[in-house]
């Protein structure tokens, strides 16, 4: 078995593809099937392979994130560099932070336009 994507349902499409082109996601593809818009994304190291898939389908409401989601993560070579390059382009990011003390990694949130939120290790 093999893990493929994770689908995040989102309220605006294009706000939610700059906002994770700013974070350094890349669009791979992109599909429209009358009920539903999706847009595939993955990031420099992931190869030719989907993982983040947006997906805007209005027909089914309003968007809940609910509490039953935590948060997907992400590796970076440099976060501080990351969050720089975010704060940049107008992204807020937590302040970094060593959950597994001072031998442990580095880590910083990030929620996206929905609520989604994102740890950048």
């Amino acid at each position: 078995m093999k893990m493929l994507l994770t689908a995040f349902r989102v309220s605006d499409l294009e706000r939610s593809r700059r906002f994770y082109a700013q974070v350094g996601f890349r669009e791979i593809g992109s599909g429209d099937t009358g009920d539903a818009s999706r847009v595939m994304l993955n990031l420099p190291g992931d190869g030719d392979d989907v993982t983040l898939e947006l997906v805007s389908q209005p027909s089914i409401g309003k968007l809940e994130v609910g509490n039953g989601f935590s948060h997907i993560a992400v590796q970076v070579d440099d976060l501080d560099a990351v969050l720089a390059s975010l704060a940049a382009a107008g992204v807020v990011s937590g302040d970094p932070e060593l959950p597994g003390g001072p031998a442990g990694p580095k880590t910083s949130f990030l929620t996206d336009p929905d609520g989604y939120r994102i740890e950048l290790v």
